[in-house]
C-alpha cells in the first residue's frame, strides 16, 4: 500500500506545484511583461480616475449617453439571500438569462425595451442587440445599427448637431477582427466619453 501510496502523493505534490504554482506564475509574468494593459483588464482613465473598462459594460440610463445592450445578470436579493434579484452589469455574477421564449418576464422586459426605443422616435424594425441580452450579461459593444438608432435622442440630450454625433459613431465602430471574424461593434463606454470631451 504504502509503495503506491509515496509516489502518488509526490506526483500530486509535483503537479500542483507545476500547475497551480509555477504555471499561472509564468503566464501572468509573461501577460505583463508583454502586454500589461491588457492583462490589468484593459481599464479606462478620466482625469487619473478609473471609469471603466474595454471589456465590461456598463449600465448607462442618462439620455445623453448611448445605452448599452440590456445585461441579464443578476445579485443577492437583500432581503432574501436564498433569491436574486436583476443587476445589471454585475460584473461579480456574469451570466446570461435562461428564460424561455414563453416567460412572461422575458416578454414584459422586450416589450418594455421597445416601448423605450419607440419613446425616442426610432421606427421600423430594431437591431437585434437592442433588445437582445448577451451570453455573458457584461457585452460592452452594441451594433453600430444601434447605436445610430440612439443618435438622435444622444444629440438632442447633448444639444449637438446629429451629424456630429454620427461621425463620433463612425469613428469609434470597430470593424471585424483581421477583416473576417465577428461584426462590426461599438464599444458603448469608449463612444460616450468621447462625446464627453466634446460636449459633457
Amino acid at each position: 500500500m504504502l509503495s503506491h501510496l509515496r509516489p502518488a502523493l509526490v506526483l500530486l505534490t509535483l503537479f500542483v506545484l507545476l500547475t497551480g504554482l509555477a504555471y499561472p506564475l509564468a503566464v501572468t509574468g509573461v501577460a505583463q511583461a508583454t502586454m500589461p494593459r491588457l492583462a490589468g483588464g484593459s481599464l479606462i482613465e478620466k482625469n487619473g480616475k478609473v471609469v471603466g473598462s474595454d471589456l465590461i459594460g456598463q449600465n448607462f440610463v442618462d439620455a445623453k449617453y448611448f445605452h448599452s445592450r440590456p445585461s441579464a445578470t443578476s445579485a443577492a436579493d437583500p432581503a432574501d439571500a436564498s433569491k436574486t434579484v436583476d443587476a445589471p452589469y454585475n460584473a461579480g455574477n456574469s451570466s446570461g438569462s435562461n428564460l424561455g421564449p414563453l416567460s412572461q418576464k422575458l416578454i414584459d422586459r422586450v416589450k418594455n425595451d421597445i416601448g423605450v426605443y419607440r419613446a425616442d422616435g426610432v421606427q421600423g424594425a430594431l437591431p437585434a442587440d437592442s433588445v437582445t441580452t448577451s451570453a455573458s450579461g457584461l457585452d460592452p459593444h452594441i451594433s453600430p445599427e444601434n447605436a445610430l438608432s440612439q443618435v438622435a435622442r444622444v444629440a438632442k440630450a447633448r444639444d449637438l448637431n446629429p451629424d456630429t454625433v454620427r461621425l463620433a459613431v463612425n469613428a469609434h465602430t470597430e470593424r471585424r477582427t483581421f477583416g473576417v471574424f465577428g461584426e462590426p461593434r461599438v464599444n458603448v463606454l469608449a463612444l460616450n466619453l468621447a462625446l464627453d470631451a466634446i460636449r459633457p
